[in-house]
């Protein structure tokens, strides 16, 4: 689906251009704020070794327990873009926006009483994107009537700069008897980056301008974008318990990860290289995806030359 509106939007675009004669060529600025809701939902991705999953124990005992979905395509956006037009139709633009998501609750677990064996419990992981990104687009006008010009545009979406953040913070085991039972618990803080490997989105927009002078208009955009982030590496950068720094104590590989599509015997990690982990180099573990696909309201200026 996406790909045929992105055909059509460029087929029109194109006929366009080849058809116009009237030229009336010029730059454009716009800036402007978004707000974007999530228009798809998938699983979270394995957070420190949890699954995605909303658990509830009472007396110890699992009582309920469900998945953790969500997109971090919900947040705010600030962005200016340049615009080209090459004559009353057909334009180009190019965008730089800095994207903030909402946080997203991606692991959680609540209890009355530790967990055994484990001990733990009232444990939460809460992620949040912040992103920059190039986007150009083409851009095709529809006319001008009345003061207003509505538009559509068909582009992609560069991210060139950003992370998810992960915060998790959760009551454990901070002391153990010789028999491995916990016999002290603390609240344990954490902070974790995941770095992105290059990606590429797509979005179209439905849009209008209202001139309110000769070269000031006002812009109102409806903009639908897709597109999915893929891990490359992640660090830990705050690690406390019971408020106190405790970084330093972790080795390289609870601090540092590299993502992987496959893990094997010859991979830094205990679950399938018991014997052979190296703890002064980065953990191994498989690479994760989510998603950052959304719908967003965007309302701006546009200064015209």
């Amino acid at each position: 689906m996406k790909k045929n509106l992105f055909l059509l939007g460029f087929m029109a675009c194109s006929l366009t251009m080849m058809g116009q004669t009237d030229k009336q060529e010029s730059w454009y600025f716009k800036l402007g704020g978004s707000y974007f809701t999530q228009t798809a939902a998938t699983e979270f991705p394995t957070v420190g070794g949890n699954a995605a999953l909303s658990k509830v124990y009472v007396g110890g005992k699992l009582v309920s327990e469900e998945s953790v979905t969500g997109s971090f395509g919900e947040g705010f956006r600030t962005g200016f873009t340049a615009g080209y037009r090459f004559n009353t139709r057909l334009g180009v633009e190019m965008g730089v926006n800095y994207y903030n998501s909402t946080d997203k609750t991606m692991a959680k677990t609540v209890s009355d009483v530790p967990i055994t064996p484990a001990g733990v419990y009232n444990f939460e992981s809460v992620g949040q994107i912040t992103a920059f990104d190039l986007a150009p687009a083409l851009v095709l006008f529809l006319g001008e009537h009345k003061g207003f010009e509505p538009y559509t545009k068909v582009g992609i979406l560069v991210p060139i700069h950003g992370d998810l953040e992960i915060t998790s913070d959760a009551n454990a085991p901070i002391a153990f008897a010789p028999s491995g039972a916990p016999t002290a618990f603390g609240k344990i803080h954490s902070v974790d980056k995941v770095k992105p490997n290059p990606t590429v989105g797509f979005m179209s927009a439905l849009g209008t301008s209202y001139k309110l002078g000769k070269n000031i208009s006002a812009y109102a955009e409806l903009e639908y974008r897709n597109f999915t982030v893929h891990g490359k590496t992640k660090e830990t950068t705050e690690f406390t318990i019971n408020g106190t720094d405790r970084l330093n104590t972790r080795t390289q590989a609870q601090i540092h990860t590299n993502y992987q599509d496959k893990i094997d015997v010859k991979s830094n990690n205990a679950a399938t290289n018991p014997s052979g982990l190296d703890s002064t180099k980065p953990m191994d573990e498989l690479s994760s995806y989510v998603g950052i696909s959304g719908l967003g309201f965007t309302l701006g200026l546009k200064y015209s030359l």
